[in-house]
């Protein structure tokens, strides 16, 4: 998308940052991951398709994707593609009004899970959401075979909405109001949005 192609989102654990061409190669390998996907719904994809994909979205009005960064081997390294551990996106099924995003979240490194860095990154995504992008309802689909995902976005006051038995998937929605907002500013911590 083209609004955060030059933002940084800088939290206590994480760096969330632009998805660009030099990190597909590694989300490439990510994706190779049977359990990667199976656990977000992915079908394999070439490396062409995949740079491809990255080039589409980058420019696509109806996606935000960012690229998760472990902070701390960030600021060691100063190197993004040792210090990526994963990606979140929202997805926008109308580009007009944008009230509407479905929200997802990966921790492909399984060296970074259970670490919060997934609930870390999808609450600063979920903020971005609401104060840059005007989001009024985030829906989360949610793999049956994908409990800790569940179990962390049911604690972020998602609501199971529907399940499909076809695609062997939760829907949750959370309608963004006052006191969430309270909730997500007060469970957030020190962040920083920065433009580069």
């Amino acid at each position: 998308m083209r609004i955060n192609k030059d933002t940084t989102i800088v939290g206590n654990n994480v760096v969330l940052i632009p998805y660009k061409k030099e990190h597909v190669d590694k989300y490439h390998e990510w994706m190779k991951s049977t359990e990667l996907q199976m656990l977000t719904g992915s079908e394999p994809l070439s490396l062409e398709e995949e740079h491809e994909m990255q080039k589409s979205w980058s420019m696509d009005e109806n996606k935000c994707t960012f690229i998760i960064l472990d902070k701390n081997k960030y600021v060691e390294t100063r190197n993004e593609i040792v210090s990526m551990i994963g990606d979140t996106n929202l997805f926008f099924a109308n580009c007009d009004d944008r009230l509407c995003a479905e929200a997802e979240i990966m921790i492909a490194e399984s060296w970074a899970r259970g670490r919060k860095c997934g609930w870390e990154a999808m609450l600063l995504m979920l903020n971005y959401g609401i104060n840059y992008l005007g989001v009024k309802q985030f829906i989360v689909k949610i793999s049956y075979a994908n409990e800790i995902s569940l179990h962390m976005f049911q604690k972020m006051g998602f609501e199971e909405v529907s399940r499909s038995e076809v695609f062997q998937e939760v829907t949750l929605s959370k309608i963004v109001d006052d006191n969430w907002i309270r909730w997500l500013q007060n469970n957030l911590g020190e962040f920083q949005i920065k433009s580069t």
